[in-house]
């Protein structure tokens, strides 16, 4: 019944009925539009907002209060690919190129999933830890590259002549994802609470309010998305549906042995059960340019993050109540 109630609640809340108007508008051909420019500013805003505040939260703790959650962490992000891998190319039928290109997505994390998931604690007034953040940007770039090798070695090949690793690895921690979250996390870290106090009224109070717009225009994204579904086909739309819950499952056994909160169980859950639709295909683009944007970006955007959304991140929590107990 909880989960239940939880689902009925998330169903209505503002970030995802926005997110279904989105998608609304962009079913019935409305002349409804967000701008490349506002769609950058606000990602620039959450990003940001999410570094600075973690970054203050980390005032104070030592090492050794961080460091299995970040083994935890990048164990999940290393080891996802890993077997998406084999999974996609064995059970879906893809190729080598693709099954790495999708992986490399299923590996890595979405940064809007995890603001949602944040936004969820806050609802419900669970406590995550301050770290959090640290962990979006740590999980965002290994599985990745881990994703990379798997087409290199198994596919008995290399990296595309126009992009090569080096160039892989320069977007990815070039990219502005990675800037603004560790970038924000250093600021929050070095000016504390006392610094963060003097421009919270800029990214604390309307920080719900900005995710709501993302996700209205998300939803316009997705939507335009939506056709392309019927070239995922069955195998590859059961994984984009299947594996999130089972990839949380493993992330919420992790955090219980690295000793995180119920919060911070539900984000880490999260984060495994995500795929990214910023960073990774920006990479997959460099270095598999032969890989089908189809199929990794549409199961990514159209089919597990609304998944996640909606569904998820509740199941998430009801899920990590059971494992934690």
């Amino acid at each position: 019944m909880e989960i239940l109630h939880n689902l009925a609640s998330s169903l209505l809340s503002p970030m995802v009925l926005a997110f279904a108007l989105g998608i609304l508008a962009s079913l019935i051909k409305s002349d409804l539009k967000i701008s490349e420019e506002f769609y950058g500013a606000l990602t620039i805003y959450l990003l940001f907002a999410i570094g600075l505040k973690g970054g203050m939260k980390l005032e104070g703790m030592s090492p050794a209060q961080v460091w299995k959650p970040i083994l935890a962490a990048l164990s999940l992000s290393m080891a996802i690919p890993v077997w998406s891998y084999f999974i996609l190319k064995k059970g879906c039928a893809l190729s080598s190129v693709d099954a790495g290109a999708v992986a490399a997505h299923y590996g890595s994390v979405s940064a809007v999933t995890f603001s949602a998931a944040l936004a969820f604690l806050e609802k419900y007034q669970l406590q995550g830890e301050g770290y959090l953040p640290a962990l979006l940007a740590i999980m965002e770039v290994p599985a990745i590259v881990v994703a990379l090798f798997m087409v290199k070695q198994f596919n008995g090949g290399t990296m595309a002549a126009a992009g090569g690793i080096q160039k892989v690895l320069h977007e990815l921690l070039t990219s502005k994802g990675i800037l603004l979250l560790l970038g924000g996390l250093g600021i929050g870290l070095l000016c504390g609470h006392a610094g963060y106090e003097q421009v919270a009224p800029l990214f604390d109070a309307p920080f719900k309010g900005v995710l709501t717009l993302f996700l209205l225009a998300v939803g316009l994204l997705t939507g335009k998305r939506l056709a392309d579904l019927k070239s995922v086909g069955f195998r590859l739309g059961a994984f984009a549906l299947i594996m999130p819950p089972i990839h949380a499952a493993i992330a919420i056994v992790l955090a219980k042995a690295a000793g995180m909160s119920l919060g911070g169980a539900t984000v880490l859950a999260t984060l495994g059960a995500s795929a990214s639709y910023i960073a990774a295909p920006a990479a997959v683009r460099i270095a598999l340019p032969q890989a089908s944007p189809a199929l990794y970006f549409t199961t990514a955007l159209a089919i597990t993050f609304p998944f996640n959304i909606v569904i998820g991140i509740p199941l998430y929590n009801a899920m990590a109540k059971t494992i934690m107990a």
